[in-house]
C-alpha cells in the first residue's frame, strides 16, 4: 500500500518534469519566433543590383528550356528508355537524394535544438555565437524550402504530362491544374532542391562548390535517366533553384543577417569556438577558445 508520504516525492518530481517541459518548450518557440521576426524586419541597406551577365545567363537558359522541348525532350526519353537496366535502377537509388527532406529535416532539427538551447542565462559570447550559426541554418533552410515549396505548387498548375504518360512521350502535353503527379513534370522539384542546395551551400564555403555542383548535376540527370522528368524540366528546376536561393540570400543580406550589403558572407564562427560553445552547453566549461 502506497502512502500519502510515498507519493509526495513522486508527484513533487512529476510536476517538476511538466514544469521543465513547458519551460523549455516556451524558450523554444520564443527564440523561433525571434528569429523569424528579425528575418521579416524591414530591410537595413540596398543589395546591389542583377548584374547583365546574370540576367543573360537567366535568357539563354530560358532559351534552352524552350529549344529542348521542341528538338531534345522526345529523343532523350527514347535514349533512357535503351538504358540498361542496373543503371536505371542505380539512378533510382541516387536520385532519392534530391528529396528536399534530406536537407531540411536536419537542418530543422539543428534549429529547433538551438532554438531549445539559447537561454538568458548564457553568457553574451556564448549567445553570439549560438545566434550566428541559427542564422547560418536557417538561411540553408528557407533558401532550400522557398524554391522547393514554389515548384511544389507551380508545377501542379502547370500540369505538364511526365515523359512516360501516355503510349509514347509528347513534350507538348498539358493538363493545368489537374493536381495529380503524372501531371507535375515541370519544373522538376529534385533538380529544384538540388540546384538551390548547391547554390545556398556553396555561398557560405566557396569550397564545397565544385562538389555541390557535381551532386546537383548527377541529381539533373538520374530524373531524365529514370524518364520521370525531360531535359527541359530539369533546367526549369535548375533555374527556379538557382534564382530563389540568390533572392533569398539578398533577403538576407538586405537584413544584415549571414551575409553583407555586397552579399559576401561575415565570418562565422569558428570549430573552436564551437566546440567550446558545446563544452559549456554540455559540461558547463567556460566558452573562452577564440
Amino acid at each position: 500500500m502506497v502512502t500519502s508520504n510515498d507519493a509526495a516525492p513522486r508527484n513533487f518530481s512529476s510536476t517538476n518534469g511538466v514544469a521543465a517541459f513547458w519551460s523549455l518548450a516556451r524558450r523554444t518557440a520564443t527564440n523561433l519566433l525571434h528569429w523569424i521576426v528579425a528575418l521579416g524586419r524591414a530591410p537595413r541597406t540596398p543589395t546591389p543590383r542583377w548584374s547583365v551577365t546574370a540576367i543573360s545567363a537567366i535568357a539563354v537558359t530560358v532559351a534552352a528550356i524552350v529549344a529542348s522541348m521542341f528538338f531534345v525532350d522526345a529523343a532523350a526519353t527514347l535514349w533512357g528508355r535503351g538504358l540498361p537496366h542496373w543503371l536505371t535502377e542505380s539512378a533510382d537509388e541516387i536520385t532519392n537524394f534530391g528529396l528536399s527532406g534530406k536537407f531540411l529535416y536536419p537542418l530543422g532539427f539543428i534549429l529547433l535544438t538551438l532554438a531549445a538551447l539559447m537561454a538568458p542565462s548564457l553568457p553574451a559570447t556564448t549567445q553570439g555565437v549560438m545566434a550566428a550559426l541559427a542564422a547560418r541554418v536557417g538561411f540553408l533552410f528557407v533558401a532550400i524550402a522557398a524554391p522547393s515549396l514554389f515548384v511544389t505548387v507551380v508545377k501542379r498548375m502547370i500540369g505538364r504530362a511526365r515523359p512516360y504518360v501516355g503510349t509514347h512521350d509528347d513534350p507538348f502535353a498539358y493538363m493545368p491544374f489537374i493536381w495529380r503527379p503524372e501531371y507535375a513534370s515541370m519544373p522538376s522539384g529534385h533538380a529544384t532542391t538540388a540546384t538551390a542546395a548547391a547554390i545556398a551551400i556553396g555561398v557560405i564555403w566557396p569550397r564545397t562548390r565544385a562538389v555541390m555542383w557535381l551532386y546537383a548535376l548527377t541529381i539533373m540527370l538520374t530524373r531524365v535517366v529514370i524518364i520521370v522528368h525531360h531535359p527541359s524540366d530539369v533546367l526549369a528546376g535548375a533555374l527556379v533553384g538557382v534564382i530563389g536561393a540568390l533572392l533569398v540570400r539578398r533577403w538576407f543580406a538586405a537584413r544584415r543577417l549571414v551575409f553583407a550589403s555586397d552579399l559576401r558572407p561575415y565570418p562565422g564562427p569558428s570549430w573552436r569556438r564551437l566546440k567550446a560553445v558545446a563544452r559549456q552547453i554540455v559540461a558547463g566549461q567556460p566558452a573562452s577558445a577564440n
